[in-house]
């Protein structure tokens, strides 16, 4: 009695694709999809040195010599890729070639672009490219920033609209919501209800914070944003926050851009978008002046935020900086020093200088937009 080929064992598959050929003595080879899937892989993989060292991915059909490129075009890939692999798996390898290897015909060529899913990642490098575009790849482009704000708008909105729904205020409620429960009080109010025998108290009546509306009292949200090349996801997320915190009353909003150079770009926080076509990410960094700057634009310094977004990495006058904190948080103003401002919040700054602000009174740290925006409302609902 004959049987058919037993089907390929899913693990090992796996493992070969993670590895590459060198583990092919141990899991064997591959047919079908994932052999396909291989190839996508090796295309883009197969080029990092430091995998070639290790023995990892070393080559394959894809490569003639060990290291020459390949005849498949990032067209022909990018088919390959939509057609083998799950969405977010495609997402990843998208963010790989335009980040890691710096394949950019990806967000450049037309027919790339035709093809491409939006996502955070392509948008970033978008904003890194955009200057190497003609018109009309640059209008195609647009495409992805366009999709992709959208999605962090129409995710974040919700949530700023939540924060500025009223802010705790120290008056108390016997009605409310779970979130708004004062404990402390609640227990205060009902000791004589103590019952010792069992060891708990009876609660007949629970308090609750009250809400606050915050649009009572007008504020300033001033926004400073560092456009170098390592801020992009910063300063994509203060476009959004900016576009989101604007028009909400008693909260006037300001968002200014920054290098070496100063750009206010508060005249286009209605339009994110436009906003981001118009950003140019690179050159030096003078927080310094951005921050004097800011300054400037103080109305009612004990009813206004200053969040300066950057690395802190100052190519300006530091000592400069630092005076223009201190005298900004003497006179009450809230100074945010952020590291980062998007959904991750990982901060990777010059420790140094963040100390030396936190000295002189400014909150160091990241944050992601919404909490940034309940920040504000706090701060506003006071």
């Amino acid at each position: 009695m004959t049987t058919g080929p037993s089907a390929p064992d899913e693990g090992l598959e796996r493992w070969r694709l993670i590895l590459g050929s060198p583990a092919e003595g141990c899991t064997g080879g591959l047919s079908g999809t994932a052999a396909g899937q291989d190839a996508a892989l090796e295309w883009l993989y197969g080029r990092d040195e430091e995998l070639t060292r290790r023995g990892v991915r070393r080559g394959g059909a894809n490569r003639s010599a060990g290291s020459e490129p390949s005849n498949v075009t990032t067209v022909d890939w990018l088919d390959d890729v939509h057609r083998l692999f799950p969405k977010e798996t495609i997402e990843r390898l998208e963010r790989d070639a335009v980040e890691r290897y710096e394949i950019l015909e990806v967000v450049t060529d037309p027919n790339v672009l035709e093809r491409v899913e939006p996502n955070p990642a392509l948008l970033r490098a978008v904003l890194r490219t955009k200057h190497l575009m003609n018109p009309d790849v640059l209008a195609m482009a647009r495409r992805i920033v366009s999709a992709v704000v959208r999605e962090l708008v129409a995710k974040l909105k919700p949530e700023v609209r939540r924060a500025f729904a009223g802010t705790r205020s120290r008056q108390t409620s016997r009605t409310g919501q779970a979130r708004d429960f004062d404990f402390a009080g609640t227990l205060r109010a009902n000791l004589k209800h103590y019952q010792p025998e069992h060891r708990r108290v009876l609660i007949e009546r629970p308090r609750f914070h009250t809400r606050t509306r915050p649009q009572l009292r007008s504020w300033q949200m001033i926004l400073l944003v560092d456009q170098s090349g390592s801020m992009v996801g910063s300063v994509i997320h203060s476009a959004v926050t900016a576009s989101c915190l604007w028009g909400l009353p008693g909260l006037r909003t300001h968002l200014v851009a920054f290098d070496t150079s100063v750009v206010d770009l508060t005249s286009d926080v209605t339009d994110p978008v436009e906003l981001l076509m118009k950003v140019q990410l690179g050159g030096g960094t003078d927080i310094a002046s951005a921050v004097a700057y800011g300054a400037s634009l103080v109305e009612d310094p004990r009813r206004t935020i200053v969040a300066v977004i950057s690395d802190f990495y100052e190519g300006g006058d530091e000592g400069a900086l630092v005076r223009t904190v201190r005298r900004l948080a003497e006179q009450g103003t809230h100074v945010l020093a952020l590291a980062a401002l998007d959904e991750e919040a990982e901060p990777a700054y010059d420790r140094e200088l963040g100390r030396r602000l936190a000295d002189v009174g400014a909150h160091v740290g990241a944050m992601t937009p919404a909490r940034l925006a309940e920040f504000v409302a706090e701060r506003i609902g006071r």
